[in-house]
Order: structure tokens, then sequence, then C-alpha cells
């Protein structure tokens, strides 16, 4: 089995529709894929609709969190949680992706204020018209600042000259505690796993004591193979995962053309995906029937 466990589409901040999406997966010879889109599930009624025949869809969510500096000195870090298959109607999980994804607007306006201060001559208007109502994000300001020349690719806007967290014109927005964010995925039947834990390049990286933190209070697994991991850092994560119990996926985070990554670039074992779908009691992974 190819299973890949993190993707996104045109519900926040890929270039492929819901629908696409699931196609294209099936095309790249991938038995399961999981469509994690930023905070929000809009785009899984449409990915059941059309799952082809063969093709298993494990629905979720990435969702935005920020770590509180610690008593030991560990400044504020922002992090992404993995939800898989929890129950999308549950009411306290459902308001807090909804206060997130509610702050999304006034925040890329303000990078897109900082970037005019910086220079750039980038407008809301382009970035809201490639956001296409989808969740607007980082990427979609990226994007823009592409089309403009200003950088060469979207990855190449996730520095500290730009929107990195640490970045000139990164602005912060309404994130969820990730203690909390587990807590919450819990109550409604979920599976959470920390996604890319070490991928400098996009900033200040959660620490390995606050991962064990996080471990303690019910986090399932963290995302190893991943493009922005090389090698040695896998090799860490690994580590860490067995001296935490963590289950450990592997997945492409696939945006589309929005990003190099290609669907089934990094995957999940099957005995992994096999144990997240048993502790799941929220929701079920719905088999493709030719749609």
């Amino acid at each position: 089995m190819r299973i890949d466990l993190h993707t996104h589409s045109t519900a926040s901040d890929g270039t492929d529709t819901p629908a696409e999406l699931v196609r294209n997966a099936a095309a790249a010879g991938l038995d399961v894929v999981a469509l994690t889109d930023h905070d929000g599930v809009g785009g899984h009624a449409e990915a059941i609709a059309a799952l082809p025949a063969g093709l298993t869809l494990v629905t979720g969510a990435e969702l935005s969190c920020r770590l509180a500096p610690s008593p030991s000195g560990e400044a504020a870090v922002g992090l992404h949680m993995l939800a898989y298959l929890f129950d999308p109607l549950e009411p306290e999980l459902a308001r807090e992706r909804e206060l997130v994804r509610d702050d999304r607007v006034p925040r890329a306006r303000g990078m897109v204020a900082k970037l005019r201060e910086l220079g750039v001559p980038i407008t809301w208007e382009r970035v809201a018209e490639i956001a296409a109502g989808g969740a607007v994000g980082r990427p979609h300001v990226a994007a823009a600042m592409v089309e403009l020349g200003v950088i060469d690719s979207v990855s190449d806007a996730f520095t500290s000259d730009w929107l990195a967290n640490d970045g000139r014109a990164y602005v912060d927005k309404h994130e969820l505690d990730p203690f909390e964010a587990i807590r919450l995925v819990k109550a409604a039947g979920g599976v959470t796993v920390l996604a890319h834990p070490l991928a400098v390049k996009r900033g200040r990286c959660v620490s390995e004591s606050a991962i064990a933190a996080l471990a303690s209070a019910g986090l399932d697994g963290i995302e190893v193979d991943h493009m922005d991991h090389d090698e040695p850092t896998r090799a860490r994560l690994r580590g860490l995962a067995a001296d935490l119990g963590l289950l450990t996926t592997g997945s492409s985070d696939y945006h589309g053309s929005r990003k190099t990554c290609v669907l089934g670039e990094y995957t999940t074992d099957p005995e992994i995906y096999g144990e997240i779908t048993r502790r799941a009691t929220g929701a079920f992974p719905v088999p493709g029937a030719g749609g």
C-alpha cells in the first residue's frame, strides 16, 4: 500500500480542487490519501463525491497552533498539528477551527501591508483572487510575490526576509495551544500527528523537550519523512519517536503546482496507518466507489 497522509486542496492553499486532488492521487498510484486542508474541512464532501475506486480517503485538517513561551525561557513557536478522522461536527473543535479561519483574512491583509512597507507592490485584491475563496494563507501571499518577480518560488517566501515565523512581513493570527488542540481532537475522536516538526528552514522549531511534553499530553505521532527534513533529521526524529512511544508518518505535504513536492513523494507505513485508523473513533476512512 502507498499511503500519503498530508495534502492540501483549493479549500485552503493548494491548487488542485478536492476532486482533482483525489483523481491525481489515484493516478499517482496511491492507495490512501489524507486531505488535510488548513483549519477546515470544506473540501471533504467534494473529495468524497469524486473518490475513484481503489483509493481510500482519510479526512483530516492541519491545525494552526502556537506553543507559549516556557518557564525555562524557550520562546513561543508556531507549529502545525495534523488531525485525522475526527468528528467534524463536534462543536468545541469546530468553534476553534472557525476562530482560526476567521482570523486568516485580517492576518493576510496585515502581511500585505508589511510587504508594501518593504517596497513590494503587492495588493490584497490579487492575494484574495489567488486564494479564490479558500482559507487564505501565506502561500497565497507568496504566489503573488512570485508573480511580481520578487522571489522565484513560493518556498522562497518562507525565510526571515519575508514570511517565515520570524520574518519581516510575518503577522500572527489566532492559533490553538497545541495541548488544547490534542485535547479537542481526542474529544472529537481523532488522532494527532505533529507536522514537519524540525523543518528549520521555515523558522524556529519546537524543541525536543516540548515534543516530549506533547507526547505526555496524548500526541499520537510525528511526521518524519517530509521534504523539509534531511536524512540526519529523519534519523533524529525516529529515535525521538521510539523513545517517546510515538507513531511516525511520511507525507508529501502536496500543494499542487504551488510547491515542488509531488503526491506520494513520501509515504506512511501500512502498519502505522492501521494503528491510526484503530485509534480513531470520530470518523472512518472512506473507500472510493468510482466517483
